[in-house]
């Protein structure tokens, strides 16, 4: 079947495989995210159209695209059908949906829940495949002040230096903070050097009379916090 597709032109295919016209027809919204990604790359290879390309690509990533954010154009171009210049159009696709979370975060007047910490920090740390760590500096009303990226690089832990946050949270004159740190495996679970850390620097704040609010920790679309966990 696939080798008779081949030999077809476009206009020839079944409408499920051709996107442009189903969009036109019925709208985009009702677009796949396979047919969607298809649009871009325009074309498949003599195994798979550019549909059936993008669903195996898909497929590798657990149908997510925040897992198809995290590929570089090596990892992409290991797919049949694909170079370097279809690799770089999946991930400016890829850089426009993190770039829209970004646009749509809530400018929060206060920062009232854990949920908010997420809602702020989840566009920065999605997609990313190494650990990354940040301090959300907040006034006494606990609006935001600022945030600082303090820690970044490792696979499965990043170093922290608390003299960092600390000269930080004095310099923008901040009387709250919060902590946020991704975790690229997917689990929630802390671990224990992330409780040393929470520990360690919920100690440096009250000798600085600043309050720690939370410390979170994000993996995919979840969050864990130790404040809703009464551990704080």
């Amino acid at each position: 079947m696939a080798e008779e597709k081949t030999k077809l032109s476009i206009k020839e295919w079944p409408i499920d495989e051709r996107p442009r016209e189903k969009a036109m027809l019925n709208g985009i919204s009702t677009l796949s995210k396979a047919e969607l990604l298809a649009i871009l790359v325009g074309s498949g290879n003599d195994e798979d159209s550019a549909v059936g390309l993008m669903r195996k690509v898909l497929a590798s990533c657990g149908d997510s695209i925040a897992m198809l954010a995290r590929l570089t154009v090596d990892d992409l171009c290991q797919f049949k059908g694909i170079g370097p210049a279809k690799a770089i159009s999946i991930m400016a696709a890829c850089e426009l949906w993190k770039r829209r979370a970004k646009d749509e975060r809530p400018e929060l007047e206060r920062i009232r829940s854990s949920k908010d910490i997420f809602a702020y920090f989840h566009p920065l740390v999605c997609d990313s495949p190494v650990e990354k760590s940040f301090v959300l500096l907040l006034n006494n009303m606990h609006r935001v002040i600022d945030h600082v990226e303090i820690g970044s690089g490792g696979l499965t832990a990043t170093v922290v230096d608390i003299r960092l946050i600390m000269r930080e949270a004095l310099l923008k004159r901040a009387t709250a903070m919060a902590l946020c740190h991704n975790h690229p495996s997917g689990s929630l679970r802390p671990s224990g050097e992330d409780d040393k850390l929470t520990a360690s620097l919920a100690a440096a704040c009250k000798v600085m009379s600043i309050r720690l609010l939370d410390h979170i920790i994000i993996a995919d679309d979840k969050y864990y916090s130790y404040n809703d966990d009464n551990r704080m």
